[in-house]
Protein backbone atom coordinates (compact mmCIF):
# COMPACT_ATOMS: atom_id res chain seq x y z
CA UNK A 1 0.00 0.00 0.00
CA UNK A 2 2.94 2.62 0.34
CA UNK A 3 1.45 5.84 -0.50
CA UNK A 4 1.02 7.70 -3.75
CA UNK A 5 2.12 10.67 -1.37
CA UNK A 6 1.07 13.29 -4.09
CA UNK A 7 -3.13 11.75 -4.23
CA UNK A 8 -3.27 10.43 -0.50
CA UNK A 9 -2.13 13.71 1.12
CA UNK A 10 -4.61 15.64 -0.74
CA UNK A 11 -7.49 13.18 -0.48
CA UNK A 12 -6.39 13.85 3.53
CA UNK A 13 -6.23 17.68 3.07
CA UNK A 14 -9.18 17.89 1.40
CA UNK A 15 -11.41 15.88 4.59
CA UNK A 16 -9.69 17.70 6.82
CA UNK A 17 -10.19 21.22 5.74
CA UNK A 18 -14.38 20.14 5.25
CA UNK A 19 -14.01 18.89 8.69
CA UNK A 20 -12.12 21.91 10.49
CA UNK A 21 -14.42 24.18 8.29
CA UNK A 22 -18.29 22.93 7.82
CA UNK A 23 -18.35 19.12 9.96
CA UNK A 24 -21.87 17.64 9.68
CA UNK A 25 -24.06 20.53 9.75
CA UNK A 26 -22.77 23.29 6.91
CA UNK A 27 -20.65 22.77 3.60
CA UNK A 28 -17.51 23.92 1.74
CA UNK A 29 -17.73 24.68 -1.94
CA UNK A 30 -14.96 23.20 -3.74
CA UNK A 31 -14.07 27.00 -4.99
CA UNK A 32 -13.26 27.61 -1.17
CA UNK A 33 -11.69 24.78 -0.83
CA UNK A 34 -9.49 24.24 -4.05
CA UNK A 35 -8.46 28.45 -2.73
CA UNK A 36 -7.64 27.03 0.66
CA UNK A 37 -5.71 24.84 -0.72
CA UNK A 38 -3.98 26.77 -3.57
CA UNK A 39 -5.48 24.06 -6.33
CA UNK A 40 -6.99 23.80 -9.38
CA UNK A 41 -10.52 23.22 -8.90
CA UNK A 42 -10.74 20.73 -11.57
CA UNK A 43 -7.69 18.99 -10.23
CA UNK A 44 -9.53 18.08 -7.07
CA UNK A 45 -13.15 17.13 -8.69
CA UNK A 46 -12.35 13.66 -9.31
CA UNK A 47 -11.49 13.25 -5.79
CA UNK A 48 -14.03 14.92 -4.53
CA UNK A 49 -16.18 12.75 -6.42
CA UNK A 50 -14.71 9.59 -5.02
CA UNK A 51 -14.72 10.72 -1.58
CA UNK A 52 -18.61 11.56 -1.49
CA UNK A 53 -19.07 7.83 -3.52
CA UNK A 54 -17.17 6.49 -0.28
CA UNK A 55 -19.30 8.10 2.12
CA UNK A 56 -16.80 9.67 3.51
CA UNK A 57 -18.34 13.35 2.47
CA UNK A 58 -21.43 14.23 1.56
CA UNK A 59 -22.18 16.66 -1.85
CA UNK A 60 -25.24 18.96 -1.44
CA UNK A 61 -26.74 20.77 -4.29
CA UNK A 62 -27.99 24.03 -4.63
CA UNK A 63 -26.87 27.87 -4.12
CA UNK A 64 -25.34 27.20 -0.56
CA UNK A 65 -24.27 23.58 -1.45
CA UNK A 66 -20.92 21.93 -1.29
CA UNK A 67 -19.55 19.69 1.00
CA UNK A 68 -19.70 18.19 4.18
CA UNK A 69 -18.66 15.02 6.40
CA UNK A 70 -20.33 11.72 5.87
CA UNK A 71 -19.44 10.38 8.86
CA UNK A 72 -18.82 11.52 11.99
CA UNK A 73 -14.72 13.12 12.40
CA UNK A 74 -14.17 10.32 15.10
CA UNK A 75 -15.56 7.76 12.47
CA UNK A 76 -13.21 8.55 9.77
CA UNK A 77 -9.63 7.37 9.78
CA UNK A 78 -6.83 8.23 7.81
CA UNK A 79 -7.32 4.65 6.67
CA UNK A 80 -10.57 4.97 4.84
CA UNK A 81 -9.23 8.48 3.50
CA UNK A 82 -6.16 6.72 2.02
CA UNK A 83 -8.28 3.39 0.42
CA UNK A 84 -10.15 5.69 -1.42
CA UNK A 85 -7.34 7.87 -2.76
CA UNK A 86 -5.90 4.72 -4.41
CA UNK A 87 -2.75 2.85 -3.84
CA UNK A 88 0.51 3.57 -6.37
CA UNK A 89 0.10 1.82 -9.00
CA UNK A 90 2.46 -1.40 -9.09
CA UNK A 91 4.17 -1.44 -12.05
CA UNK A 92 7.66 -3.33 -13.10
CA UNK A 93 9.99 -3.42 -10.53
CA UNK A 94 13.40 -4.38 -9.88
CA UNK A 95 13.72 -8.58 -9.41
CA UNK A 96 16.32 -10.69 -8.38
CA UNK A 97 17.43 -12.16 -5.28
CA UNK A 98 18.20 -9.40 -2.96
CA UNK A 99 14.84 -8.03 -4.55
CA UNK A 100 13.05 -10.95 -3.38
CA UNK A 101 14.95 -11.70 -0.13
CA UNK A 102 15.50 -8.14 1.56
CA UNK A 103 13.58 -5.75 -0.08
CA UNK A 104 10.25 -7.16 -0.63
CA UNK A 105 9.93 -8.23 3.12
CA UNK A 106 11.30 -5.25 4.54
CA UNK A 107 8.81 -3.25 2.47
CA UNK A 108 5.60 -5.19 3.58
CA UNK A 109 6.83 -4.37 7.01
CA UNK A 110 7.14 -0.84 6.38
CA UNK A 111 3.69 -0.92 4.89
CA UNK A 112 1.97 -2.97 7.97
CA UNK A 113 3.62 -0.18 10.23
CA UNK A 114 1.77 2.69 7.57
CA UNK A 115 -1.25 1.17 7.70
CA UNK A 116 -1.69 0.69 11.64
CA UNK A 117 -0.73 3.86 12.14
CA UNK A 118 -3.10 5.49 9.54
CA UNK A 119 -6.12 2.98 10.83
CA UNK A 120 -5.69 4.23 14.26
CA UNK A 121 -5.67 8.02 13.23
CA UNK A 122 -9.26 9.67 12.81
CA UNK A 123 -10.09 13.12 11.58
CA UNK A 124 -11.30 14.25 14.92
CA UNK A 125 -7.29 13.14 15.97
CA UNK A 126 -6.07 16.11 13.21
CA UNK A 127 -8.46 18.40 14.68
CA UNK A 128 -7.16 18.10 17.84
CA UNK A 129 -3.71 18.90 16.20
CA UNK A 130 -4.93 21.86 15.03
CA UNK A 131 -5.92 23.13 18.00
CA UNK A 132 -3.29 22.41 19.68
CA UNK A 133 -1.00 24.20 17.07
CA UNK A 134 -3.34 27.47 18.45
CA UNK A 135 -5.71 26.94 15.07
CA UNK A 136 -9.53 28.11 15.49
CA UNK A 137 -12.46 26.47 13.73
CA UNK A 138 -14.77 29.22 12.60
CA UNK A 139 -18.31 29.74 13.70
CA UNK A 140 -20.12 27.67 11.54
CA UNK A 141 -23.03 30.47 11.98
CA UNK A 142 -22.72 34.28 12.22
CA UNK A 143 -23.98 35.70 15.07
CA UNK A 144 -27.06 37.63 14.35
CA UNK A 145 -27.86 40.49 16.37
CA UNK A 146 -31.57 41.43 15.59
CA UNK A 147 -33.88 42.09 17.76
Amino acid sequence: MLLRRDRAMLAVAIMLDVAFHAGRAATVSAADLSGRLGLARRGMEPLLQSLSRAGLLESVRGPRGGYRLGRSRRDISLADIVGVAGEAEAGEGPSGALQDKVIEPMWQELDEAVSLRLAATTLEDLLRRAAAAGLRRPMTEPISFAI
